[in-house]
Parts: C-alpha cells; structure tokens; sequence
C-alpha cells in the first residue's frame, strides 16, 4: 500500500474521531503530541483504528511515542508493518 494512501486514512481518522471536523491546519509532519492533538487515551483510539484497518498488530516495544507523533510517522510505521 501506498505510503500516501495511509496518510489520508489517518488523517480522515484524526479529523473525524479526535478533532471532530475543526478545521486545524496540520501538516503530514506536524507534531500531534505536541500541539496536543493526540494524548495517551487518542493514542489508544488509533491503534485501535490501525490495527482494524490494516490487520496488524503491535509489540509493546513498538508502541513508542516516536512512532505516532506525526501522520508522517503513523504512515511510515504502518507501512513497515505491511511489507
């Protein structure tokens, strides 16, 4: 799958479930843990999500704030989780 394709889905993701439609102006690379958008709980609700839409699952050693502090690097991990 392609690298952009994950990007939208977890954007529309974060949009619908954590931001409920307001329009902020993030970018691919914007931190989302340190503009507050995602916190510990939000975290959760997007793995959940990932690991539905994508049929993976994490190794607690993957589950790391670096791997979900942008849309960027959500799309990356979970890209390297499919190959």
């Amino acid at each position: 799958m392609q690298k952009s394709l994950i990007s939208a889905s977890v954007r529309k993701f974060i949009e619908a479930n954590l931001l409920f439609g307001e329009s902020t102006h993030i970018t691919d690379g914007s931190s989302l843990l340190g503009r507050g958008i995602l916190d510990s709980t939000s975290v959760v609700e997007v793995i959940s999500f990932l690991e539905t839409e994508y049929s993976i699952s994490f190794d607690d050693s993957e589950l790391v704030a670096d791997n979900f502090d942008s849309i960027d690097r959500i799309a990356t991990f979970v890209d390297s989780k499919l190959r």
